[in-house]
């Protein structure tokens, strides 16, 4: 026995240091088979998120907004830098769509789980009956492009600058500093009017275009390979509902993992951590399935 001729207090040192070394024995066996999953490039990269206002009208922007404060508060909490890239604002504090780049460590191995629709289920302030409305904004997260990875031809562009103008058509400059760039090949589209340098416009403009015309590109690569994304929970389609923030019952659904929290006002304060991390679980497991059978 390993008690046998030893001092108490000597016996008890063993045992405890017996403990601290299963304890690495678990946490090591547990890690090991995560060194057999492939790593993906993409996820170290800065995400450029992309935030639309879906069904709901007026009330659909305010979420949209909600979404964007989330997301940008996670950032803080997490030491990443956010720009704004191109707002479209509502009239009551909302956005159509809003822009905004997020650059920081591994950024995109966190918030690409993020695309997809969300929900909301709230009585709006101005609901006199007190009836719930369900209102929807979809979420785009897509890996910013470095210039050499998608090569933008002059040949291929189409450039228009015009005048920029705020919500209801209020001038906020008197040059034509917005621009607009038509990728002629995807068709694509993009505009942005949120500086007053035509040059900082233009530069906005292509980096987003570039995120945009990679993903086109790797979702029909994708298409004729395999599904698209196989390692990514849910299919991350746009059209997939993937979260509902029910403000009645102080609720947060993911639906893909079937976690759901009690804590709204903290989730939409940014702390995102315990949904992230366990999709980011779900992602690993399914990942190491597919290594291993």
């Amino acid at each position: 026995m390993l008690g046998e001729n030893m001092e108490p207090e000597l016996e008890d040192m063993v045992y405890a240091e017996i403990e601290e070394l299963k304890e690495k024995r678990d946490k090591f066996e547990e890690e090991i088979p995560l060194l057999l999953i492939p790593s993906d490039p993409q996820d170290k990269k800065n995400v450029i998120m992309e935030i639309r206002a879906g069904a709901g009208g007026e009330e659909a922007g305010l979420f949209a907004s909600d979404l964007y404060r989330m997301y940008t508060r996670y950032a803080e909490k997490q030491n990443c830098k956010v720009e704004l890239m191109s707002a479209n604002s509502t009239g009551v504090g909302g956005f159509k769509e809003v822009i905004f780049s997020i650059e920081g460590k591994d950024v995109f191995s966190y918030l690409k789980f993020e695309s997809g629709v969300h929900r909301v289920q709230r009585i709006p302030e101005t609901e006199s009956g007190g009836r719930i409305h369900t209102s929807t904004a979809t979420v785009a997260v897509l890996p910013e492009v470095e210039e050499v990875e998608v090569e933008i031809n002059d040949n291929d562009i189409k450039i228009d600058t015009y005048r920029s103008s705020g919500p209801g058509g209020q001038s906020v400059n008197t040059t034509d500093s917005a621009v607009r760039i038509t990728h002629i090949p995807t068709g694509i589209v993009v505009s942005c009017q949120d500086e007053k340098s035509q040059h900082k416009n233009r530069s906005r403009a292509l980096r987003i275009l570039r995120a945009r015309v990679k993903d086109k590109m790797e979702a029909e690569k994708s298409a004729e390979v395999a599904e698209r994304r196989k390692t990514q929970i849910g299919t991350g389609d746009r059209s997939e509902r993937i979260r509902t923030y029910n403000f009645p019952q102080n609720r947060v659904t993911d639906h893909r993992i079937k976690l759901t929290l009690h804590q709204l006002d903290a989730v939409l304060d940014g702390d995102l951590d315990e949904i992230i991390t366990s999709l980011k679980k779900e992602e690993q497991q399914e990942l190491l399935q597919k290594v291993t059978e």
